[in-house]
């Protein structure tokens, strides 16, 4: 097991990081040996590779067009997986320790209006009273239900078994990123939705392992794709730019937010760590106050338009 394999499966089973996050260090510590060795990564010695190395290949990827997003994932990568050689006694310095991070830009989420996620489930649930017994239409509505619902990610959602389900007190236990465990309350109509899909799915596939996975196939739980597919299929009435799972997402803290919701009860429900991560979301409100101020006051900048 080379040094890369064994930060891998120090990230993957001792710190607990989340499976995405150890294959993209994995891919992004793969480049830069490829970068290092000239396409010969037998013969990388990561005891040999300097900051200047590092920012050589840093700045190629700039001139190839990667996004400030994908450059500041590589630094950290390399930077940790120094940090990680460092510990062990690999080496001495931490050669990404002086790399500064790319800056990175703050565009608002995407999110949808409320009105139109309501229209979206009431047609859903049309379909499925004409008919009750299409499994296909029922559980596309609990994808949409479930996710704009509780603000889960797509992953949270498809880990989601019947034994994180209490429908006696209200509530889902949903295991984010690393593991982490939170609580998060649902409203009864969704509880008494999630029981009655649990019937028709149990009905349909009687043999999937238990605890079944909530949302299921006749195979065992969902993918990621097949969830993406749903969500962008579904949301294409919708007048959003972003049809994803993490609309959705970005919806319920906005909703949340405009109702009234404390900053750190949605950060909470979210499973944010960090206050700072959920702030983005009072923007939106914001800007949406601004607007209606825009529409409506007589003194506002647009009321001479009307």
């Amino acid at each position: 097991m080379d040094d890369i394999e064994k930060f891998l499966h120090y990230l993957r089973y001792e710190v607990n990081r989340a499976a995405n996050t150890v294959t993209a260090y994995d891919r992004d510590l793969r480049l830069m040996v490829n970068f290092m060795t000239g396409g010969h990564p037998e013969n990388f010695s990561a005891s040999d590779v300097t900051t200047s190395d590092i920012r050589a290949w840093l700045s190629d990827m700039g001139r190839r067009g990667e996004q400030p997003s994908s450059i500041r994932r590589r630094t950290l990568a390399v930077r940790s997986f120094y940090k990680y050689l460092q510990r062990r006694g690999v080496v001495i310095n931490n050669p990404a320790h002086a790399i500064t991070l790319a800056k990175l830009s703050k565009p608002l989420p995407h999110f949808i209006k409320e009105d139109e996620l309501e229209r979206l489930l009431s047609e859903l649930s049309e379909r499925m009273s004409i008919c009750p017994d299409d499994i296909m239409t029922a559980r596309d509505h609990l994808v949409i239900h479930l996710l704009y619902a509780t603000g889960m990610r797509r992953a949270e959602a498809i880990g989601l078994t019947d034994a994180d389900v209490s429908r006696e007190r209200r509530e889902l236990r949903i295991f984010g990123k690393g593991r982490k465990e939170r609580i998060v309350p649902i409203a009864e109509e969704l509880c008494a939705e999630i029981s009655r899909w649990q019937v028709m799915r149990d009905n349909q596939w009687p043999d999937l392992p238990r605890p079944a996975h909530l949302i299921a196939t006749a195979h065992g739980g969902m993918t990621d794709t097949m969830i993406g597919k749903i969500v962008k299929r579904l949301l294409g009435s919708t007048s959003t730019d972003k049809k994803s799972a993490h609309t959705l997402r970005h919806s319920f803290a906005t909703s949340m937010l405009n109702g009234g919701a404390e900053l750190d009860c949605v950060r909470e429900m979210l499973g944010h760590t960090s206050v700072s991560t959920t702030q983005i979301y009072t923007h939106l409100t914001v800007d949406e106050l601004r607007r209606q101020y825009d529409r409506a006051h007589p003194r506002s900048p647009h009321s001479k338009d009307r």
